[in-house]
């Protein structure tokens, strides 16, 4: 059983990164890399490849590691499909073979790795469920099959249209899949309510977990939250022709990487306590940015509007005061954050910090020792403290 688990996980794998090389070739063929998120896509599914084939390596009963694989596997098959349009219908005029095939694929197929992937939450970290749970799990799948094959069967009857109007991104019009394809979207509700019904139970976990299980879930709560603003990043600026929009599609399409590292680390218990650091310092330098942004701006419209400083100056000035203001900003910054997001390094900090102001005139190694073991004592709370002391 393990030479069969071994296999396929090597086979995915191999063929991940086919796909991937695949990709690649073909956008440097269509000359656009608008359609791959300039390039940034491959990059993302070799990550949830990677984690899931060292999940699956490490833990080859556990589902999440192969959802990963699986995941990636059908997103970069459905992306050189998209390449193949692009490449077909708005490079070739339709010339070249199997065109109207990669179509149907696509349209019939393309939300299926959305679809693939919401499991992975009910069942992180380990992939054990109660019965009443997994039949919410197998009644999610069977709707999903259904869905799926409405999709096909709705597009097989009304047949692939719009083939002329391939974006650059490979879609094709949303139109073009006729009534019994968009009969499969009443089972809409019924996923969402499973989506949430996901969510719910690894929230009603967080409140009764502790230790280990507790720093999982708080991997699994970050790398979730920036996931979903990252992938409404997407979806706000995914389509966007201007410069700045496409950089922040770009900038999201980042983000959506974290949730399967911050799984990973999870599962693998790889680092597992420095959750809070990470979020400290991420909101910290985050609000850092934004505070250092305004007060830029401010400058630069002080300087330039109200006083009689031409641009030139205005930005210097801008910059000087950046500069001045980062570290007792990022010092103040840092010291709120922590207090709230990292209390445990807040509470070390400041036991440090008293610890030092008692000892800082102290001469008698009586006092230093008293002092020392109240420390240890007020921080750990151990049953005894000694202190040797070398004559």
């Amino acid at each position: 059983m393990v030479v069969s688990h071994e296999r396929v996980r090597v086979t995915a794998a191999a063929l991940v990164v086919v796909l991937l090389l695949a990709d690649v070739a073909l956008s440097v063929v269509t000359r656009d890399p608008t359609a791959t998120s300039d390039g940034l896509v491959p990059v993302l599914m070799l990550a949830y490849a990677v984690v899931g084939y060292v999940v699956a390596r490490s833990e080859p009963r556990n589902p999440i590691g192969w959802i990963f694989l699986a995941l990636a596997l059908s997103t970069s098959l459905d992306y050189m499909a998209r390449l193949y349009l692009v490449l077909d219908y708005r490079e070739h005029g339709g010339r070249l073979p199997l065109g109207e095939a990669v179509a149907f694929w696509r349209g019939s197929w393309t939300i299926f790795p959305f679809l693939l992937a919401f499991p992975a939450i009910v069942l992180f970290p380990d992939g054990r469920l109660s019965a009443r749970w997994r039949k919410v799990l197998l009644a999610y799948v069977a709707a999903a099959v259904v869905f799926m094959l409405m999709q096909g069967i709705g597009q097989a009857l009304e047949g692939v249209s719009g083939l002329g109007h391939v974006n650059v991104r490979g879609n094709l019009p949303s139109d073009n899949q006729g009534w019994v394809a968009g009969s499969g979207w009443l089972l809409a509700p019924l996923f969402l309510a499973a989506w949430v019904s996901f969510v719910g139970r690894q929230v009603r976990a967080w409140r009764s977990a502790s230790g280990v299980r507790r720093a999982q879930l708080k991997w699994l709560a970050t790398g979730s939250a920036v996931c979903v603003v990252s992938a409404m990043l997407v979806v706000m600026f995914g389509d966007g022709t201007s410069t700045g929009a496409r950089v922040v599609a770009d900038l999201g399409l980042v983000g959506i990487g974290i949730l399967p590292v911050a799984v990973g680390v999870a599962i693998l218990r790889y680092r597992l306590y420095e959750i809070d650091r990470i979020v400290s310092r991420t909101l910290a330098y985050a609000l850092l940015t934004g505070l250092l942004v305004g007060v830029f701006a401010g400058v630069v419209l002080l300087t330039t509007r109200v006083l009689p400083f031409s641009s030139p100056v205005g930005v210097a000035a801008s910059t000087l005061a950046a500069v001045a203001l980062f570290n007792p900003l990022r010092r103040r910054v840092q010291h709120l954050v922590d207090r709230r997001f990292n209390r445990a390094r807040y509470d070390r900090d400041a036991l440090v910090a008293r610890f030092g102001s008692r000892l800082r005139n102290a001469v008698d190694s009586d006092t230093v020792v008293a002092e020392l073991a109240g420390a240890a004592a007020s921080s750990v709370e151990p049953a005894h403290i000694s202190v040797w002391v070398r004559t």
